[in-house]
C-alpha cells in the first residue's frame, strides 16, 4: 500500500521546460537525461512493488536529515520484522565488477559505487531509527530494473537484486507474513512528517525570461507545432489534442514554476502562451482558474 506516492521533482520539471525553451549545455542536458532516466526506473520499480499482496506500507522519494547529514531513499518498504531501503537504478548496457568498484565496459571508466550508497542510507536510516526510538531491522536492497543492463563479474550479493530477479523477489516478499500495528503506522507516520520536500542538491542552469521560447508546449511530446482548432490545440507532430483551458492552464503551471516571483497577469500569460491570439479568452481563463488579486491593469493571478 503506497502511502506517499512518487511525483517529478521540481527540479526535473524545470529542466524538462528548459530543454524544450532554451539550448541547455551538454552536461545540462546529460544531467537532466540521467535524472530524467533515474525517474523512469523508479516508475517502473513502483509497478513492481505495487503488485504486493504483502501487508505492509510503501514510502516513495524519502528525504532526511540525521545528525545535520541528509540522505534520500528511492522506495521504503516497511514489513512486519523488518524496514527495507531500495536504491533503485536504471542502467542501461553492460558494466563489470571489480576490486569492489563498478566500471563501463565501453569507456573502462569507473562510476560511483551504488553499494556503498545503499550502505551509506542504511547506516542513516538506522541512526534515525535510535534517535526517534525505533528498532525495527533494516535490510537494503541495491535494486537494477533495466532489462538491458548486465554486470559481468558481479558478486553473490544479497543486497543487488537484477532484473531477471525482480518477479521472484516479490513472490518471496508475498509468501512472508506480515501483520502490521499501529507501531508501523507511528514510523510511517514520523517519516512522512520528517521529510524534506525541497532538496538542496538541485544542479539548475541560469536561464531569465528573454532567452526561453514562448509558447504552449504539447503535453505529450513538448513540441512547439500545435494548432487551434475550434476549442481545442493539436500538436501537428504527434497528434495530441488538448482541451484550449487546460492547455493555458499547464502553461501558467509551468510559468509559475519557472518564474515564482513573478506575477501572473493577463499580459504576461499572453505573451508566454504566444499561441491564444485573444487577450479575453486568457483573461477568462485565468478568472475561472485562478484568484484575482487587485483592480483593472494592475490586478494579477495566484
Amino acid at each position: 500500500m503506497f502511502i506517499k506516492a512518487r511525483s517529478k521533482s521540481a527540479e526535473l520539471l524545470i529542466l524538462r521546460s528548459l530543454d524544450a525553451r532554451m539550448n541547455l549545455k551538454a552536461n545540462e542536458q546529460l544531467y537532466y537525461l540521467n535524472l530524467k532516466k533515474g525517474y523512469e526506473g523508479e516508475v517502473k520499480f513502483d509497478s513492481l512493488i505495487g503488485s504486493l499482496d504483502h501487508n505492509c506500507l510503501i514510502l516513495n522519494d524519502l528525504l532526511l536529515e540525521c545528525n545535520n547529514t541528509t540522505f534520500q531513499i528511492d522506495s521504503l518498504l516497511i514489513t512486519q520484522d523488518t524496514v527495507i531501503p531500495f536504491e533503485v537504478k536504471n542502467y542501461e548496457g553492460n558494466y563489470y565488477y571489480q576490486d569492489k568498484n563498478f566500471y563501463i565496459c565501453s569507456t573502462g571508466k569507473e562510476i560511483t559505487n551504488p553499494l556503498h550508497q545503499l550502505n551509506r542510507i542504511e547506516t542513516l536510516l538506522r541512526q534515525f531509527f535510535q534517535k526517534h526510538g525505533f528498532n525495527l531491522s533494516i535490510k537494503g536492497y541495491l535494486t537494477f530494473v533495466n532489462p538491458e543492463f548486465f554486470l559481468y563479474k558481479a558478486p553473490q550479493d544479497e543486497k543487488m537484486i537484477f532484473p531477471p530477479q525482480l518477479n521472484y523477489f516479490i513472490k518471496n516478499l508475498n509468501m512472508k507474513p506480515s501483520n502490521l500495528n499501529s507501531l508501523h503506522r507511528k514510523l510511517a507516520d514520523l517519516l512522512i512528517k520528517a521529510h524534506i520536500p525541497e532538496s538542496p542538491y538541485t544542479r539548475l542552469p541560469t536561464y531569465h525570461y528573454g532567452q526561453l521560447r514562448k509558447g504552449i508546449t504539447c503535453a505529450a511530446c513538448q513540441s512547439f507545432l500545435l494548432i487551434v482548432s475550434e476549442r481545442k490545440v493539436v500538436c501537428d507532430q504527434c497528434g495530441h489534442k488538448e482541451n484550449i483551458q487546460t492547455a493555458v492552464v499547464r502553461s501558467v503551471k509551468e510559468f509559475k514554476l519557472l518564474f515564482p516571483d513573478t506575477k501572473v497577469t493577463t499580459n504576461t500569460v499572453y505573451d508566454w502562451c504566444q499561441l491564444i491570439k485573444s487577450k479575453k479568452i486568457i483573461w477568462r481563463i485565468l478568472k475561472e482558474h485562478y484568484k484575482t488579486i487587485g483592480y483593472g491593469q494592475w490586478s494579477y493571478y495566484e
